[in-house]
């Protein structure tokens, strides 16, 4: 195992505090004589430590990756959508993993079977004692998915770069061109977490009917959610109505990042779904339109949050085409219709 991003985000905290108790002193005598205690002015003070995310381990900065790019333990894996990405220039040693091929089944819509699953991170050199790093085009969508997909066969330690490869180019660090060839991994599937991670179309059928105690949240746009577009215009993957699932609220996944595709605060991220009433108090299942944006949400609120979520998979082009149930359409469209 490498030396894990949450030692790192540690000891960046564990400097703030210092700062903030060399603060403290300095206000000491002052606070004196406004009559605050000194007990007080540092406990307020050390409050503005930003909270820690429920798993520190689930993101890796860019400084990090690059520091560690030579470890021997450590596997990394850009899984981009757009053609030709990868091939242009990706981060040092990353083994390329196609979403369309590679994390999902190429004639059954599903994800990746156990089997194709063990033999890909096999190839690319994942044992059971590795740290994979994983990102993407995209502000990290496919990544996300595959955080999820490893996590639901197993692999222990699987972690996002935060800001995607976007921040990594942006910040002008080492770009390769050559394929990465790593020995043969070692990993086993020996079982699947889909019943806790992943959510069927009866599972959501179950919560519109009030059947299941569970939120759901609408990843998508707001133009998306009221139904007033089928979907983000050039997507080829389309359903035959438009709208939402009933009784799901509607956080689109880019309100979780900054204007740099970092992740927010604890603090801002609380704030955000809380205001809609997630707040880890019961199980929420998310869903976008085939479940790539989803997969986003998916990891900030499961591995960033620690609520007890599952990703809808199936998503809106599932539920938006199924014969028998229900949906919520504020704009009133109707396919075809001007």
């Amino acid at each position: 195992m490498v030396s894990t991003p949450g030692h790192e985000s540690g000891l960046r905290e564990g400097n703030a505090l210092g700062k903030l108790v060399g603060m403290a002193v300095a206000f000491k005598h002052t606070s004196r004589r406004i009559g605050l205690s000194f007990l007080g002015i540092g406990m307020a003070m050390m409050c503005m430590v930003a909270a820690a995310y429920a798993d520190e381990d689930a993101i890796v900065s860019t400084e990090w990756l690059e520091a560690n790019l030579n470890d021997p333990s450590l596997v990394i894996i850009e899984v981009s959508v757009v053609p030709g990405v990868y091939e242009r220039g990706h981060i040092p040693g990353a083994v390329n993993v196609v979403w369309h091929t590679d994390l999902v089944d190429p004639v059954i819509r599903d994800i990746a079977s156990p089997e194709a699953f063990q033999a890909l991170v096999r190839r690319a050199g994942v044992n059971e004692d590795s740290t994979v790093v994983l990102y993407g085009d995209n502000n990290n969508w496919f990544a996300a998915w595959g955080a999820w997909v490893f996590e639901i066969y197993g692999i222990a330690d699987v972690r996002l770069l935060n800001g995607s490869r976007s921040l990594w180019e942006a910040e002008g660090r080492p770009l390769s061109t050559q394929t990465a060839t790593p020995a043969p991994g070692d990993f086993t599937v020996t079982s699947s977490r889909q019943d806790e991670l992943r959510a069927f179309r009866d599972d959501v059928l179950a919560i519109v009917n009030g059947e299941v105690d569970s939120s759901i949240i609408d990843i998508r746009s707001v133009a998306e959610y009221e139904g007033t577009i089928f979907a983000p215009e050039g997507f080829q993957e389309l359903a035959i109505r438009a709208g939402h699932i009933p009784g799901a609220v509607n956080v689109p996944w880019s309100q979780a990042v900054n204007a740099d595709g970092t992740f927010k605060s604890v603090e801002e991220l609380t704030a955000l779904y809380g205001a809609v009433g997630i707040d880890g108090s019961k199980p929420v299942v998310v869903y976008c339109r085939i479940g790539e944006r989803s997969s986003h949400t998916w990891f900030v609120l499961h591995r960033l949050l620690g609520f007890e979520v599952a990703q809808y998979d199936g998503s809106w082009t599932e539920w938006g085409n199924s014969v028998g149930v229900p949906i919520a359409n504020p704009a009133g469209t109707v396919w075809g219709a001007n």
